[in-house]
């Protein structure tokens, strides 16, 4: 298989999610079977929300290019990202090495698919730069008050466990659920919290189709 290098570290928990996905994912017999990753899990990415929804802190977009000619050097054939928000840079880390970038938006997109009116609960930083805009074709809804999302974003990143916030999580999704066929995870801090929630809501995770686009290339060619 052909190794894929990894933009980690926003978060750091979010990271390791995605590795433990890729995983399971393989129904491995030897150490062999499983998809070779080479992370760079770097959480000194400046902050997204300070860049984008405060406007107080720098961009991450030359420390994303520096990890993304790391991991070229490391001997990575194809780049991804497991942080829906940072590829508002995507274009900036594309132009950084000639490697493939895996595209989690791109991914989520073709899933969503057929599933019909969209919510979405993810950073407050995706719906006010309009990364999902280009992405899905029909109109999505994102809840009314950004403040709950940004507080389990900032609460899982302080350290706090799924179980914390699925009672927040679930009241979004709930709502959502009232106006909308499907609801789309594209948050990877609610990643952690998306299985938890109840059976009766129907949802995607983006961190999910960003697996399933790694597992292709790396079993391609």
């Amino acid at each position: 298989m052909r190794p894929v290098g990894i933009l980690g570290g926003m978060g750091p928990q979010a990271t390791i999610l995605l590795m433990q996905k890729l995983l399971d994912v393989v129904p491995a017999q030897d150490d062999a079977d499983h998809v070779p990753v080479i992370v760079h899990q770097n959480p000194g990415v400046p902050s997204r929300i300070a860049a984008l929804i405060e406007g107080t802190g720098p961009s991450p977009l030359p420390v994303l290019q520096g990890m993304a000619r790391d991991l070229a050097a490391a001997g990575a054939t194809a780049l991804a990202m497991p942080c829906n928000t940072a590829h508002h840079y995507a274009a900036g880390i594309r132009a950084a090495t000639d490697l493939p970038f895996l595209d989690m938006l791109a991914a989520t997109a073709q899933s969503l698919e057929g599933k019909g009116r969209i919510g979405i609960l993810a950073s407050p930083a995706t719906r006010l730069t309009g990364i999902f805009d280009t992405y899905l074709d029909a109109p999505f809804t994102a809840p009314p008050d950004d403040a709950p999302l940004l507080g389990m974003i900032r609460a899982i990143k302080a350290g706090a466990t799924p179980e914390q916030i699925l009672p927040a999580l679930t009241e979004e999704a709930r709502r959502l659920q009232e106006r909308t066929d499907h609801i789309l995870i594209a948050c990877t801090e609610l990643s952690l919290a998306a299985p938890l929630l109840p059976r009766d809501i129907a949802w995607t995770d983006s961190l999910d189709c960003l697996v399933g686009r790694i597992l292709g290339h790396a079993q391609s060619g």
